[in-house]
């Protein structure tokens, strides 16, 4: 059973910077899989954030964060890390981590599809 777990969300002023982290465990995690992240606000649906591929050379971002955020990951501790900077009460969501399939190669990396592990979510609050 492969686990996720988010920490580092809390309540920041706009402006602010938080950085959130994923810890992978489980006997069949490998980190040989896109790792990403997506967030969801009250009453909205789930939306893609950013994610990056296995071996961290390649990350996608939503337009939305693009340029404020930064996504990376430390393979040898299965842990991904979400940087955010200039945070705006928009980004206010609760945050969930979430993992493919060793190997996986497809497109809709950007989606939910993509993705058959998620955590539980941790919540960012961006004051105004």
């Amino acid at each position: 059973q492969v686990q996720l777990v988010e920490s580092g969300g809390g309540l920041v002023q706009a402006g602010g910077s938080l950085r959130l982290s994923c810890a992978a465990s489980g006997r069949t995690f490998s980190s040989s899989g896109f790792m990403g992240w997506f967030h969801q606000a009250p009453g909205k649906e789930r939306e893609f954030v950013a994610t990056i591929n296995s071996s961290g050379g390649n990350t996608y971002y939503a337009d939305s964060v693009k340029g404020r955020c930064t996504i990376s990951r430390d393979s040898t501790k299965n842990t991904v890390f979400l940087q955010m900077n200039s945070l705006k009460p928009e980004d206010t969501a609760v945050y969930h981590c979430a993992a493919t399939f060793p190997g996986y190669s497809g497109t809709y990396y950007r989606t939910q599809l993509a993705y058959n592990y998620w955590g539980q979510g941790t919540q960012v609050t961006v004051s105004s």
